[in-house]
């Protein structure tokens, strides 16, 4: 109860302070009337006896301060004086603070906005329960050399039945599907998935329910899930949505649950789910379709896995059939290993490495900050050491001094880093927000508890820092000294010359660091620039999908012939010089199978990129056709057996480009062979950073391929050329188009080829992009350090100036002899840095495209830039001697 009434009455003093020092007064007063009654009886006068009481009790100010100091509220109060006074200080040097608030912003700012990208990216767990549980079925295959192999419908059932390791087990594949009778006709992305998929991501869903395994039935009714956002937009959030039937690629689908608002699979935006459908006795071993997802049973590991898959993948030969048009041992040859990996790893990638190198540049920009600021605050230091002395000479405590030291260097680093979270706020929205960002997980992106933290913690670290340099050199002032300076000139002592061009040279080196990286990005990003893509004229190339459901369009020949009517609309468009049709557009994949060439009768054939294509494709993508001719309608429409090859796979195949001409190829060995009509050139379909695929381009209508009696591709990429690509005119006279032809198709992902491509170097892109301003941020700090030491200096060395002056020193020498002050400090950090970037950058081989971390060209543009931003940097402040007057300068 004791302490409770302690805190009680502390809690009411804070509150209000007057009865307090009421309080204190009346006790004092009392004490002396007690005193002086005592001392009337002792036989005192009454002026005797109060001048007694008086002596007695001491300075009575005081007393009621000694008073005062008990309880802990006190020591609250004066810490609040404390801070009242640190922050008085500081707006008193408006100049200084804001410079040092805004540098400090700049480099806790950004760290803290690439710890919050980190935090988003590399160590939110996933929005899963027991997320470490999930792990993507991955295989290689290195007896038909593939690296990253899918999951088969046969693995799937094989795994499920066979696990010793797997909870759940399923497959998913990700496509678009064409909606219908739901008010306007449009294109959604949707994902198909086997029904353990739900279950296995640990989601129910928001109404309804999810799949059943009978849902994969082909037999059964089909059905549908909805996702919140589609079943709000599209439906108005009717809970009556349930049993409804919608029309998907024209068929009619039952809907039968809705996903809740948190449901999220990787960075998909998914409108639709629908169960994947295939019955298991029609499965053939290789058919490697789609991806797997599983979760693991509690206290299983990924090595495990691996070896529950390693078992399994030879128990699939004895359980399913070979498909038909491969021989037996197939699979056996393949070599087919397992590849598990967390789903959360698969997911982020190698994007780890790109970010802890930007947030080493960013811990770098924080250092040259904070460089700056100490040289301010040296400074600054300097200016209040008469003060310093006089207040401990008047019987300030160092303790005292050094409390409100501290306190003034963290409300400056606290007010920096509240700006700082502003700015990192802000550079994340402009980061989700910018269209070249591709970034896993950018929506997970967020300014949470975790970053508050960070960014608090960076900034009383940086508070505490300033605060312990200037105690140790200044909390305990030499006061004699400091008072006998007074009068004269504050002259700097060699250390603290010493201190302020350490720290100089420190930003020097450190910002070298930072421009080498941002140089030797420039130069991978240059590279990548010159890498031709396989396509030209990107900006002029318009694209956009349409799906042709065999529901509406039964006949495959009447759906290419759809297809064409509708490029034959689009021709008549004003300025459309070209029209062509692809099952994928360059960069955007495709399928990945086999390709058997008659010369090759022995081992296993490689698997090659397939692409789907009409005539014309080549001229309007901008694609040099190396030999042969191109695709022809007569062709398409009989079915002729013709294929296209790209460059590498004649190469790799028949040694020349020209030797492929007039050589057949086949995809199984139950199809018909297929001559070879024409060579393209090479394309970087994974992205110009990657080697380009041997890539077969078969025609839209087919005859007996693979297994099929007649196949068309009805999911079709329609390229249009036009000097107007990218225009909404444009976009507005294409869907008219296509709408002329069938109302019923809706257009889906219109784009340009130009965004494809710079969708290809997006990660080239952030990390140049971050890493040029980081480096220009670095080099703005430095190079303002330099001026403010330079300026300094000059300033401290005026009256030295005026006694030169007037002896008949020229103005230019003595402004040389600034300048060369300021190179030199500027030569030995170069070469510091210099040095220090031959070992850092080697971190960054992994982000380097045809360029050596000590790529010469790089470091000598670098040294030389920053000898040029140099010598302007001291050569401004070193003009202010010709302003200098010597008689002024000699009678200061």
């Amino acid at each position: 109860m004791l302490l409770w009434r302690q805190i009680l009455r502390g809690l009411q003093r804070l509150a209000n302070r007057r009865p307090a020092d009421r309080d204190i007064a009346d006790e004092v007063e009392s004490f002396l009337e007690q005193a002086t009654a005592a001392h009337l009886a002792k036989g005192l006068s009454l002026e005797e006896a109060r001048r007694a009481a008086h002596l007695e009790m001491g300075n009575v100010t005081v007393a009621r301060e000694q008073i005062a100091s008990y309880g802990w509220e006190n020591a609250i109060e004066t810490l609040f004086s404390d801070l009242r006074f640190a922050v008085r200080r500081l707006c008193a040097s408006p100049g200084f603070s804001a410079v040092s608030i805004l540098t400090l912003a700049l480099g806790i700012g950004a760290s803290t906005a690439i710890f919050s990208v980190m935090q988003g990216v590399l160590w939110k767990p996933l929005p899963y329960r027991h997320s470490e549980q999930l792990i993507v079925l991955r295989h290689t295959a290195p007896g038909i050399k593939i690296e990253d192999l899918n999951m088969a419908a046969s693995l799937y059932f094989t795994y499920g039945e066979e696990s010793r390791t797997f909870q759940d087990v399923s497959m998913w594949l990700s496509d678009t599907v064409s909606v219908t009778g739901v008010g306007e006709a449009e294109e959604v992305p949707a994902l198909s998935v086997t029904d353990r998929f739900l279950p296995a991501l640990t989601i129910a869903p928001a109404l309804g329910r999810s799949f059943h395994a009978t849902d994969g039935n082909p037999a059964r009714e089909r059905v549908v899930m909805l996702s919140d956002g589609y079943w709000r937009s599209r439906f108005g959030g009717d809970r009556a949505v349930l049993g409804r039937r919608i029309l998907l690629d024209g068929q009619a689908h039952e809907v039968v649950g809705v996903l809740p608002p948190s449901f999220q699979f990787l960075d998909r935006h998914v409108s639709l789910l629908r169960p994947l459908r295939f019955l298991r006795a029609n499965v053939g071993l290789i058919s490697f379709c789609c991806q797997g997802l599983a979760r693991l049973k509690p206290g299983q590991s990924l090595a495990d896995a691996n070896t529950d898959v390693a078992h399994m993948l030879q128990l699939a030969p004895q359980k399913f059939p070979m498909n038909a048009g491969f021989s037996k041992d197939t699979f056996q040859a393949a070599r087919i290993a397992p590849r598990v990996v967390l789903l959360k790893d698969a997911w982020i990638g190698d994007i780890g490495n790109t970010l802890w190198v930007l947030m080493g540049t960013v811990g770098i920009v924080l250092l040259i900050a904070g460089a700056n600021v100490v040289n301010l605050l040296l400074v600054r230091a300097d200016a209040r050491r008469q003060e310093l002395a006089v207040r401990a000479a008047l019987g300030a405590s160092w303790p005292r001094l050094a409390r409100e030291l501290l306190l003034e260097n963290l409300v400056l680093a606290l007010s920096g880093g509240a700006l700082g979270l502003g700015l990192a706020a802000a550079a994340l929205q402009l980061l989700a927000a910018s269209a070249f960002t591709r970034l896993p997980r950018i929506q997970e992106i967020a300014i949470d508890p975790l970053v508050l933290t960070f960014t608090l913690c960076i900034s009383l670290l940086v508070g505490l820092l300033f605060a312990l340099i200037l105690v140790v050199k200044y909390g305990r002032p030499e006061v004699g000294s400091a008072l006998r300076s007074e009068g004269r000139s504050l002259s700097l002592t060699k250390e603290r010359h010493r201190a302020r061009n350490t720290l100089v040279v420190v930003q020097v080196a450190l910002t070298v660091v930072l421009l080498v990286a941002s140089g030797l990005m420039i130069r991978s990003f240059q590279a990548l620039r010159r890498v031709e893509p396989g396509f030209s004229g990107a900006q002029q190339v318009e694209s956009l999908r349409i799906s042709i459901p065999e529901q509406q369009v039964p006949d495959p020949e009447r759906a290419i012939r759809m297809e064409e009517a509708i490029l034959r609309n689009i021709e008549k468009i004003d300025a459309v010089s070209g029209v062509a049709i692809a099952n994928h557009l360059p960069m955007e994949g495709g399928s990945n199978d086999p390709v058997y060439a008659e010369t090759k009768t022995e081992g296993l054939p490689p698997i090659r990129r397939y692409k789907f294509i009409s005539p014309g494709y080549f001229a309007v993508t901008g694609a040099r056709l190396l030999a042969g001719r191109d695709l022809r309608w007569t062709e398409i429409y009989q079915k002729s057996p013709v294929a296209i090859v790209s460059e590498n796979l004649a190469r790799e195949t028949w040694g020349d480009a020209r030797a492929a001409i007039g050589k057949r190829i086949r995809s199984t060995t139950k199809d018909d062979w297929r001559e070879v009509i024409g060579v393209v050139a090479d394309l970087h379909d994974n992205g110009v950073a990657q080697k380009a695929p041997g890539i077969v381009y078969w025609p839209l209508l087919q005859q007996n391929f693979e297994a099929s009696p007649v196949s068309a591709v009805r999911s079709i990429a329609i390229v249009v050329r036009s000097p107007r690509a990218g225009s909404e005119a444009l976009r507005q006279q294409l869907q008219h188009a296509v709408a002329a032809v069938n109302p019923l198709l809706p257009l889906a992902d219109i784009k340009t080829l130009e965004t494809v491509y710079n969708r290809s170097l997006s990660r080239t892109s952030f990390t140049l992009v971050l890493l040029a301003i980081a480096g220009g941020m670095g080099l703005f700090l430095g190079v303002i350090g330099l001026y403010g030491v330079i300026a300094y200096a000059v300033s401290q060395r005026t009256r030295e100036i005026g006694i030169r002056l007037s002896l008949g020193a020229p103005v230019q020498s003595l402004a040389g002899m600034f300048v060369w002050y300021g190179l030199r400090l500027s030569g030995i950090g170069a070469a510091c840095g210099l040095a220090a970037a031959l070992g850092l950058t080697r971190m960054m081989q992994s982000l380097l495209y045809e360029v050596s971390p000590a790529d010469p060209l790089t470091y000598v543009v670098v040294s030389a830039s920053l000898i040029l931003v140099a010598s302007l940097a001291s050569y401004l402040p070193a003009r202010k001697v010709a302003r200098v007057d010597p008689v002024a300068a000699l009678r200061s």
